[in-house]
């Protein structure tokens, strides 16, 4: 089976209906850093509720619901520490899971940006058109264009998020399916946008050390952490933090992140960045 017919059916996945009961209170992450203290999420009251209140939300798009259970976004957004306000980038947005529970943390006076290459908009069948429609999201601005070309505004974005999607950036696919991108000017166009002090958070699957990405994305879509932070810190970012709420040391890193003994249990990584002020 091709890579892209893998992507492909894994976004088809993400869309499937499901209930509408709110979610649980999720369990805080472990957290380390350089330091020897465990970082705090940098929010008041107040904005973890934001956060909070945005999961809870039975306006969510019909389906969403279900995968919070694997996705825990509590983690996530409270990691990424954002806030009301804000002017966020959900990179490789795909179907918009992640951008419409920021939209409704940033609220009226903040802006997502779902940014999307050609191939994730494709793979992303009619989610997008589902979930942006008839001006749903409107603080929510879709921006489709190869990764090399993304136009994001200088010094105007607060924080930035990749799901399970930095490691296409080194994606060389054999088969021809997707194309050929490079990491470091990507990242040169997100690093300028983003305000000085702002934060980038990237949730990935974790391939073995030492793993050669040429080989790690193409064939099981993991990609080694010791390349995200080699990448994200020649960006001109510097490494805030780690969380292991999705570590899992039961993954021995050799499946496909799709192989069903694995799925949605991957040992993944996600770092926390920041621009220096």
């Amino acid at each position: 089976m091709s890579r892209a017919l893998l992507l492909a059916i894994s976004l088809t996945l993400l869309a499937a209906a499901g209930c509408k009961k709110a979610p649980p209170e999720q369990p805080a992450a472990e957290q380390t850093s350089t330091s020897t203290t465990a970082p705090t999420s940098g929010l008041t009251a107040e904005e973890k509720t934001a956060i909070h209140d945005s999961i809870g939300n039975l306006d969510r798009l019909p389906g969403d619901m279900d995968e919070d259970s694997w996705r825990r976004p509590s983690e996530v957004l409270t990691f990424l520490e954002v806030k009301p306000g804000m002017t966020v980038v959900d990179y490789f947005s795909a179907g918009g899971f992640y951008t419409e529970l920021l939209s409704r943390v940033v609220g009226s006076d903040g802006q997502v940006i779902a940014y999307n290459n050609p191939e994730y908009l494709k793979f992303s069948g009619e989610k997008p058109k589902q979930r942006y429609g008839d001006d749903r999201l409107p603080n929510v601005t879709q921006l489709t264009t190869r990764p090399e070309e993304a136009t994001f505004e200088p010094n105007s974005v607060d924080a930035a998020l990749f799901v399970m999607s930095y490691h296409d950036l080194h994606w060389k696919a054999k088969d021809g399916s997707w194309p050929n991108t490079d990491p470091a000017q990507a990242l040169a166009r997100l690093v300028s946008a983003l305000k000085p002090g702002a934060t980038v958070v990237v949730l990935d699957h974790a391939a073995a050390a030492g793993a050669d990405p040429a080989e790690s994305v193409d064939t099981l879509h993991r990609i080694d952490p010791a390349i995200i932070k080699r990448d994200f810190e020649a960006a001109g970012l510097t490494f805030d933090a780690e969380s292991k709420a999705f570590a899992n040391a039961e993954d021995d890193h050799t499946k496909p992140v799709f192989d069903p003994a694995i799925r949605h249990k991957t040992d993944q990584v996600m770092y926390r960045f920041r621009k220096p002020a």
